[in-house]
């Protein structure tokens, strides 16, 4: 699965400034692809902002038969029909930055996300003891907590998707994540249950392009 970003140039001059992996700008709108391979469930996530979020906007071109699901404690299904060129049963629901959603198309396909990158202080819900699939809310690659800025507890398990769930825990001894630390792609979603004990429900972090 290929996934790469680049943000568009619209000002009259300067030059490009490397704000992560894979992200390059001279101001704050981007665009960033993520390759769907055929007949695959990919774990995909919306990490720019638009005028409204809706599933409709961010993905207005299917392809035929593609289906999106969104998790909130069990699945809603949204299918591309060709036919009307519309999302069903309601292109209106959102996919909002630093929230994802599994994505399976008959065909293989590139997925575009065009959008601006989120600056300053940026908040993500991460309710304790319940199950959410969330991601990233800017366009960059790398370590959950070294480099995304994700608190870890201890007990907070993140499950990575690739084909089957990879869990990783957080240890509150070692104050490390177990195995290893995740890292994830640009556009990539995970799914995150904090335990029981865990006091942070935000996931906050400040984030500037320059």
């Amino acid at each position: 699965m290929k996934k790469t970003l680049v943000c568009a140039a619209l000002v009259a001059a300067g030059i490009a400034t490397s704000v992560a992996q894979n992200v390059y700008s001279l101001n704050v709108v981007g665009y960033y692809n993520i390759t769907i391979p055929a007949n695959q469930l990919v774990m995909i996530a919306n990490q720019l902002n638009t005028t409204n979020n809706t599933i409709a906007s961010l993905l207005p071109n299917g392809p035929a038969g593609a289906t999106l699901y969104k998790y909130s404690g069990g699945y809603t299904a949204y299918v591309f029909d060709d036919l009307d060129n519309a999302w069903t049963p309601d292109g209106n629901a959102t996919l909002n930055p630093g929230e994802g959603a599994f994505f399976r198309s008959p065909n293989a396909t590139t997925l575009t996300f065009v959008g601006e990158v989120m600056q300053g202080s940026l908040t993500n819900t991460t309710p304790i003891n319940v199950q959410v699939m969330r991601s990233s809310m800017v366009p960059q690659a790398g370590g959950i907590t070294s480099v995304l800025g994700l608190p870890g507890e201890g007990g907070d398990t993140v499950y990575k998707y690739a084909g089957g769930y990879t869990a990783y825990v957080f240890d509150d001894l070692d104050l490390a994540w177990t195995p290893s630390e995740p890292s994830f792609n640009v556009g990539e979603a995970f799914f995150l249950k904090k335990a029981p004990t865990s006091t942070q429900a935000l996931w906050v972090r400040n984030f500037t392009v320059n």
